[in-house]
């Protein structure tokens, strides 16, 4: 049963709703004995003046698909979003809230996309928010340039964010409110919780930019409100709708913590509970029974509900208009249903190209045919590269270029991997677009954050990652990726593929197509590879395969991803010559390998016969398969690929040596 607060009856219904989020925040965070009170207290007008007055969602519906997005950057300040979903009528009770951060509870430490429903995206890692955001903005601008017809605009809505201090301070939100000027993302309204306190102390203790002017610079629109006063945010939210060519920041002036008498405006209110007597003070400030936890106004809870019905009478007139779009633009009106499910069209896997034994190529180049080949087929893939399109391979021949004019396909992120993988997180979120993303494998590192956070969230996101390896050649250690591939493997939810040949390459692009609950990451070759016979590489799929076996029963296995594939094969053929019975085993993916039944992956690889891994990486983590590892456990080096691996190693012979040593033969 819900509890209900007596009031001063002067106190006005603004006042009083207001005041329910920063009472439930403070009661909290009391009780879970962690959190951060401060910011929710702060933002807890602004919160109010959106979603009750601006903000078009529908809380019986949270997946309407034209419905406003809200994004909480800032999400060490959860309980402001749990609290706004709570009293706006969503599927969270106040018993979610009273279980702030404990276990199986659907209201954790910081928003998780898929715990809670009406929470976007997962956010904490600051900054990442802000990229979302504007990867949600993409997509919306995206989907109603395809869509949207004269008169029936139905895809029509917003993207918000709450972003603090912190947010603004890290590069990943930087990178991406570039991108968003540049491409002039007018739907994209950011305000700034400008507190000017962090966990040290005031933030003079770490910046001196001019916010505003970086914003003006960086080709954003900016306003101004005071964060105190519900009817100036509710005006300037409104000014930010308007169409101006630019996305909008608003600088919330707030102060952290208020009214806490003796934490507000500290560091303090920040990030642990305010304490039972500061609680208690701040209620005595406010007008509330000190004495009443989580207590809920009448009065404060019915307003805050209008929202439901103002919610299905938004979207019973969105619902009104799309019936209408449909008997006008009947195809139109189903592909964007597909694809808003996720589905892909009919005909890609047959669009898939076959690729000639015997010949040579580079998985780089052969992803770039398949990507070109399956896109006339798949309308709603979309992605790019930073600033190596050209080199990833990854450019769409048909596919238009997404620009502040243009809404096409092709995405030019720049030399910005931080925002590109947040950004294609929120596109992906957003829902209607199947993203991917490019860049050299060294680089993926700029992106691990992001990477991390999308199979978190169990996003269908594809990166691609070319220059796998010492391969790379002359551009030296730098460019060289030796960890980069193992340590993609540790993330959970990752897929990771690294095809041998052109062929593989195929399966590898039909499998990250094929998954929709986690991303997938291709690695693929600079230099040019051998393609295998089609006949030999039908168990890519499988992730890991026998692709020559052995003239007898093995005695040995030779194990192998990418080019080292190649390698293993030419060691196979001198052991087979020394009457050494050899199989090869290609292990494009451990994931999808270690997902078939276990009789399967005994078959491949049985437990008595000892195995030999070769990749041009890290050898930490091949215990799992083989007793020796062939690999790299420094850097590289600079010089023509075929030197370097023959100068690391990386070589039949060293193959054929590691075999016989094995197995005890001279």
């Amino acid at each position: 049963m819900l509890s209900l607060l007596r009031v001063d009856a002067a106190m006005t219904i603004e006042k009083l709703c207001v005041d329910t989020i920063r009472c439930l925040s403070m009661d909290a965070v009391q009780r879970a004995n962690s959190g951060h009170p401060g910011t929710p207290m702060a933002l807890a007008p602004a919160g109010y003046a959106l979603w009750t007055k601006v903000l078009r969602h529908n809380p019986a519906n949270p997946n309407w698909i034209d419905r406003d997005r809200f994004v909480l950057s800032c999400g060490h300040a959860s309980m402001l979003i749990y609290s706004l979903l709570f009293l706006t009528g969503y599927a969270l009770d106040l018993d979610d809230i009273k279980n702030f951060r404990q276990w199986g509870t659907k209201t954790p430490g910081h928003p998780e996309r898929g715990k809670t429903i009406g929470v976007e995206t997962t956010t904490g890692p600051l900054g990442q928010g802000v990229g979302n955001a504007v990867g949600m903005a993409i997509a919306e601008r995206w989907l109603a340039s395809r869509f949207n017809r004269p008169g029936f605009d139905v895809i029509n809505h917003h993207t918000y964010a709450f972003a603090g201090d912190g947010d603004l301070m890290e590069g990943v939100a930087i990178e991406s409110v570039s991108l968003a000027g540049h491409l002039g993302l007018e739907k994209l309204i950011v305000l700034w919780d400008d507190n000017r306190i962090t966990i040290e102390g005031g933030t003079d203790l770490t910046i001196s930019d001019d916010i505003e002017a970086r914003f003006r610079a960086q080709g954003w629109r900016v306003l101004e409100v005071d964060g105190q006063d519900v009817d100036a945010l509710v005006s300037v939210f409104q000014k930010a709708k308007s169409p101006c060519g630019m996305p909008t920041l608003i600088a919330c002036r707030t102060i952290i913590g208020w009214p806490a008498p003796r934490a507000q405006n500290t560091p303090a209110a920040h990030g642990a509970p305010l304490g039972v007597d500061e609680v208690k003070a701040a209620k005595i400030a406010l007008g509330w029974d000190p004495e009443s936890d989580f207590a809920l106004p009448q009065d404060a809870l019915e307003d805050w509900r209008k929202c439901i019905p103002r919610g299905a009478e938004l979207e019973d007139a969105w619902i009104t208009k799309f019936k209408a779009y449909r008997e006008l633009y009947p195809d139109l009106a189903g592909e964007l249903e597909a694809i808003l499910k996720g589905d892909l069209s009919q005909g890609w896997r047959a669009a898939l190209p076959v690729f000639k034994g015997g010949t040579s190529l580079a998985t780089r180049e052969a992803s770039g045919q398949v990507l070109n080949a399956v896109a006339p087929h798949i309308p709603q893939l979309a992605g790019g590269s930073a600033d190596l399109g050209a080199s990833n391979n990854t450019i769409l021949k048909c596919g238009g270029v997404f620009s502040k004019m243009e809404s096409g396909r092709n995405f030019h992120f720049g030399i910005r991997e931080h925002a590109m993988g947040a950004i294609l997180n929120g596109m992906s979120i957003h829902g209607g677009l199947r993203p991917y993303g490019a860049t050299f494998l060294v680089f993926c590192d700029y992106m691990r954050p992001s990477m991390r956070l999308a199979a978190l969230m169990k996003q269908p996101v594809v990166y691609v990652f070319t220059h796998d390896s010492i391969g790379v050649g002359e551009d030296g250690p730098t460019h060289q990726p030796i960890e980069q591939i193992m340590s993609m493997r540790l993330i959970p939810g990752l897929t990771v593929i690294r095809p041998a040949d052109a062929t593989e390459t195929t399966a590898a692009w039909s499998a990250a197509l094929s998954k929709n609950d986690g991303p997938v990451a291709l690695i693929l070759s600079r230099q040019k590879l051998p393609v295998l016979e089609v006949e030999k590489t039908a168990g890519a799929a499988r992730g890991g395969y026998v692709l020559e076996d052995a003239s007898d029963a093995p005695g040995v296995i030779l194990i192998a991803t990418g080019s080292e594939v190649h390698v293993a094969l030419e060691a196979q053929r001198l052991l087979e010559n020394d009457g050494i019975s050899t199989r090869v085993v290609s292990l494009p993916s451990w994931e999808i390998f270690e997902a078939q039944d276990a009789a399967y992956r005994k078959s491949v690889l049985p437990s008595n016969v000892p195995a030999i891994s070769i990749e041009a990486g890290v050898t930490s983590g091949w215990q799992r398969y083989a007793k020796v590892s062939i690999g790299i456990d420094h850097f590289g080096a600079s010089a023509p690929a075929e030197v370097l691996f023959e100068k690391f190693g990386i070589t039949a012979e060293r193959a054929v040596d590691e075999a016989k040593r094995l197995l005890c033969v001279k």
